[in-house]
C-alpha cells in the first residue's frame, strides 16, 4: 500500500533516480520505500483497519441466548420452610432482532472498515510529505554546505593574492586584513552550515528509522519538470475527497441503524420447571415485548439525520476547499518552478561569470578589493538563493502531490 503513493509522490515531483560518481546516491525513493517499512505512523494506520475488520465481525455477531436457573417457595415458613415446596425452573431465552439490525450494523461496520483504509492511506500519504520534505531540507543543507565550501576555497585564494600584492608594495596592508576577515567568516559559515547539513541528516534518518548511507541525490535536486497544464483525475475521487464522502456514507448508515433501533426486539423463553411438591414436571413458554413508551428512538433518528447532512456540508466543503488549495498550489509552483529556473541558470551564469572576472581583474590590478569582494559576496548569495528556490520548488511539488493523490480503488485489506 504504501509503495504505491510513494510511487505517486515520485511521479508528481518528477524525480528520477540518477546515479551520481561511484556510490548511488541514496535517493527519495529509496527514503520514502525505508519510511513506509518502519514508521509507527503506518503501524498505526495498519491497527486502525484492523480494529474496524474486528469491527466488522462483531457487527455480524447476533445476541447470545440466556439460560437462568431459580427456585421458588423455600426458605419461608410452614410447608415453604425447606425445599418440600420448592418450585425450580430452567428458563432458556432466546432474543431476536428485528427492523433489521444487524444487517443495519453490518452496514456501519463495511462503512467505517471502508473509513479505515482510506485513514491509512491518508496517514501513508502524510508521511510521505513529511519524508519528502526532510529529504529536500537535507539536500538543500548539504548544497549549502558545499556553497560555504566553495566560498572558503575562494576565501583562502583571495587572501593568498591579497598578501603576494601586499609583499609587492602594490596594495596596503588594509587589504590583506580585509582578505583575513572574509576568510575567517568564510571558515565560521562553512562550520555553521555543516553543523546544519548534519541535523537536517539526522533528522531524515529519524524519521525513516534508518542511517541515510551515502550521499544524497543532488542531480535530483537539480531537476525541474516543465511548466504547463497537468492533466489529474477529478477533485472528488481524491483522498482528501474521498474520506469526505466516506464519512457521509458512515453517517447515512447510522441513520439506517438509528430506524432500524426504533423497532422494539422481543425475548422467547422457555423451560421446565419441577415441582417438588408433587414431583411433577411442567413446561413453562413466554415472550418479553418492550413497550416504547418514554424512548421510541426518533430523538435518536434525528440525531443520526442531522450529523448526516453535517458530513454531507462537510463533504461539500472540503471539495470546495481542495478545489481552491491545489489552484493556490498550481500557482505556487508555477512561481517556484520559474524563481528556480533563473536563481539556479541565468542568475547564478552572470554572478559566476562577475567573480571570475572580478579574480582576474583584482590579481592583474585592474580592480580594486572592494569589486573583488561585492562580486564573491553576490556569488554566494546567488548561490544560496538558488538553492533556497530549488528547495522551494521540490517543497511546492510535494505539497500539491499530497493534495492531488487519488484514492486508490482497490485498498487491499
Amino acid at each position: 500500500m504504501y509503495r504505491i503513493f510513494a510511487a505517486l509522490l515520485a511521479v508528481a515531483l518528477c524525480a528520477p533516480v540518477r546515479a551520481q560518481e561511484g556510490s548511488p546516491p541514496f535517493t527519495l525513493a529509496r527514503a520514502l520505500e525505508m519510511a513506509g517499512a518502519k514508521s509507527p505512523a503506518t503501524q498505526a494506520g495498519q491497527a486502525g483497519v484492523a480494529s474496524a475488520r474486528a469491527a466488522r465481525a462483531v457487527a455480524a455477531l447476533r445476541p447470545n441466548p440466556e439460560l437462568n436457573l431459580q427456585t421458588e417457595n423455600v426458605g419461608g415458613s410452614g410447608a415453604y420452610s425447606g425445599f418440600g415446596s420448592a418450585e425450580t425452573t430452567a428458563q432458556v431465552t432466546l432474543p431476536l432482532e428485528l427492523g433489521g439490525k444487524r444487517s443495519a450494523r453490518i452496514a456501519v461496520a463495511d462503512a467505517q472498515h471502508e473509513r479505515a483504509l482510506v485513514e491509512r492511506a491518508v496517514i501513508d500519504a502524510d508521511l510521505g510529505l513529511s519524508v519528502t520534505q526532510a529529504y529536500v531540507a537535507a539536500v538543500a543543507a548539504a548544497r549549502r554546505e558545499d556553497v560555504a565550501a566553495r566560498q572558503l576555497a575562494i576565501a583562502a585564494d583571495a587572501l593568498n593574492a591579497a598578501r603576494v600584492r601586499v609583499q609587492a608594495g602594490r596594495a596596503s596592508p588594509l587589504e590583506e586584513q580585509r582578505a583575513g576577515l572574509m576568510h575567517v567568516n568564510a571558515q565560521a559559515t562553512q562550520q555553521q552550515t555543516r553543523r546544519l547539513a548534519d541535523v537536517a541528516r539526522a533528522n531524515l534518518s529519524s524519521l525513516i528509522g534508518a542511517p541515510v548511507e551515502g550521499l544524497l541525490d543532488q542531480l535530483w535536486f537539480d531537476a525541474l519538470a516543465a511548466a504547463g497544464p497537468v492533466d489529474r483525475a477529478p477533485v472528488a475521487t481524491m483522498l482528501i475527497a474521498r474520506a469526505a464522502a466516506l464519512d457521509v456514507a458512515t453517517a447515512q448508515a447510522q441513520v439506517r441503524l438509528a430506524g432500524a433501533q426504533r423497532t422494539p426486539d422481543v425475548q422467547l423463553f422457555a423451560g421446565p420447571r419441577r415441582l417438588s411438591a408433587t414431583n411433577d414436571t411442567a413446561a413453562l413458554f413466554g415472550v418479553n415485548i418492550p413497550l416504547q413508551l418514554f424512548n421510541n428512538g426518533s430523538a435518536a433518528l434525528a440525531q443520526a439525520r442531522a450529523e448526516q447532512q453535517k458530513a454531507d456540508a462537510t463533504r461539500r466543503m472540503t471539495e470546495i476547499q481542495l478545489t481552491q488549495a491545489i489552484a493556490s498550489a498550481d500557482a505556487e509552483v508555477a512561481n517556484a518552478e520559474t524563481a528556480a529556473r533563473i536563481a539556479a541558470g541565468p542568475a547564478l551564469a552572470a554572478a559566476e561569470e562577475a567573480a571570475r572576472i572580478a579574480r582576474i581583474g583584482y590579481r592583474e590590478g585592474k580592480f580594486g578589493q572592494i569589486d573583488l569582494l561585492d562580486a564573491e559576496r553576490s556569488l554566494a548569495d546567488t548561490r544560496l538563493a538558488a538553492v533556497d528556490a530549488l528547495a522551494t520548488y521540490h517543497d511546492a511539488m510535494a505539497r500539491r502531490a499530497r493534495l492531488t493523490i487519488p484514492a486508490p480503488r482497490d485498498f487491499g485489506n
